[in-house]
């Protein structure tokens, strides 16, 4: 998510709203499926890892600059 400034259910939510701007409804864990390759849940337990205080700090940055912008 730090590296592309968006993560993999932002992606999922903004499929979901183009399939919705075409008249395809699609649910959002459906979307995520497609996104993540598999369902969500069993590729958070799998791959998902508690991030790391570097991760954390950055993604703080992001954040932040984020909001000075809004």
């Amino acid at each position: 998510m730090n590296l592309a400034d968006f993560c993999r259910n932002c992606l999922s939510k903004w499929y979901k709203a183009a399939g919705e701007e075409r008249g395809i409804e699609i649910e959002y864990e459906d979307a995520r499926e497609l996104v993540y390759g598999m369902p969500y849940a069993e590729w958070k337990e799998k791959y998902q890892q508690k991030a790391t205080p570097e991760q954390l700090a950055r993604f703080n940055e992001i954040e932040a600059a984020k909001n000075k912008t809004d």
